[in-house]
């Protein structure tokens, strides 16, 4: 088989990649690329294929599989999504007993507050960039209030995370992992001696499992990582994907203003028509694994495409055409299996109450004219715009 060279369909891929994977998936379900990057893995881009790979125990998550580790593991330590069972089914299961549907509906009315909030600060200008006056903003205060970060320290984290998950180069990701670790052991060591308070890292410090099992300091800070960086960087591309897929497709937004019934499909139809996530973390291999026609030899590396499968005309007729009355039962947005997002319900309620607000108080609200072209996060973990110019 042929590996495909994704870094030779340029600029173009990254802006609108869904032709490039429906031209792969004509030919197969998966397929050896080598990405942008240079790295050579294999990619699933089919539906089906997908959603069994999420869930397939021959797919190991740790790198330790083919005997690697990735950079945030060796100085943070091994989270969740570098944990196969039993490691990950305890981890998960102790932030679980924490991170509860109470505690996540308990945010309901901060949500609305701060939404409320940053509105009333960016309306007066007429225009603006809304990830930077809503999109960012809003799930980085949620997230940060729900870990007990002070406000003070959202710019530097804002700094490190935006390095960690679109690195502008190998030695400013360093820099922001390692800036990152440090922040968080400072963090965890006041929860544990000085002032722990009702938040969710305090929650995870005092807990204990019934057989008295509890997180080490590396654990707290491995779960803390992921928690900040996962818990907002995709509910930014959430909003500012799924409100820019409404100002592109006027029909649709009409049909929302008028039956705010429809959010809940709106929402999961923008996660699953624009989500924020194109490719899921990297698997390995651990056996030889067969997908359509392919085997996938032991020991090596795969990216299951969720933007791939979720724009699979097998699974979702017109895949590429926005439709927010679509059954979207299946996407993958979240991912599937032991894996699923435990941020999905936090994510979805913080998509609900923004994109309802922003409509409400803007009803003229457009893409700004004057914008050059969107400048699209590189790499193929995150999938979204660094800003979006609109007006209202």
């Amino acid at each position: 088989m042929r590996i495909v060279d994704l870094g030779e369909y340029g600029a173009d891929f990254i802006a609108n990649p869904y032709p490039y994977y429906a031209r792969l998936r004509e030919s197969g379900p998966v397929h050896e690329v080598r990405l942008p990057n240079g790295e050579e893995m294999w990619l699933i881009v089919g539906h089906d294929e997908a959603r069994a790979a999420l869930a397939d125990p021959r797919l190991s998550k740790s790198p330790a599989t083919i005997g690697a580790t990735m950079l945030d593991e060796q100085v943070i330590g091994p989270y969740l999504l570098v944990l196969d069972p039993p490691d990950h089914t305890r981890l998960r299961k102790l932030v679980v007993r924490e991170f509860t549907a109470r505690r996540v509906e308990s945010l309901r009315p901060r949500i609305q507050q701060i939404t409320d909030g940053l509105l009333d600060a960016m309306l007066p200008a007429g225009h603006g960039d809304l990830v930077d006056a809503l999109a960012f903003p809003l799930p980085i205060i949620v997230i940060c209030e729900l870990l007990g970060v002070p406000a003070a320290d959202r710019d530097a984290f804002r700094k490190w995370s935006n390095e960690i998950v679109a690195p502008t180069g190998s030695a400013a990701e360093q820099d922001a992992v390692h800036g990152l670790a440090a922040y968080l052991d400072e963090l965890i060591e006041d929860k544990r001696c000085s002032h722990p308070t009702d938040d969710l890292l305090s929650a995870l410090v005092r807990t204990r499992a019934e057989d008295d099992d509890r997180l080490s300091g590396a654990e707290l800070r491995a779960l803390a990582y992921l928690l900040l960086i996962a818990g907002h960087e995709t509910t930014v591309n959430l909003i500012s994907n799924g409100v820019r897929a409404l100002l592109d497709h006027p029909g649709q937004l009409a049909a929302l203003r008028a039956d705010f019934g429809l959010l809940d499909g709106a929402i999961e139809e923008m996660l699953r028509y624009e989500g924020p996530v194109e490719t899921g973390t990297a698997r390995f291999t651990a056996a030889p694994v067969r997908i359509g026609d392919t085997v996938i030899p032991a020991g090596e590396a795969v990216l299951v495409g969720i933007a791939a499968g979720d724009h699979d005309p097998a699974r979702y007729p017109a895949p590429d055409r926005f439709d927010i009355n679509r059954d979207t039962h299946g996407h993958l947005a979240f991912g599937h299996g032991i894996h699923y997002c435990l941020g999905a319900p936090l994510a979805r309620m913080e998509g609900r109450i923004a994109v309802r607000t922003l409509l409400e108080r803007c009803p003229d609200l457009a893409l700004d004219p004057a914008a050059g072209p969107l400048d699209w996060l590189p790499g193929l973990l995150m999938r979204g715009v660094r800003s979006l110019p609109v007006r209202w």
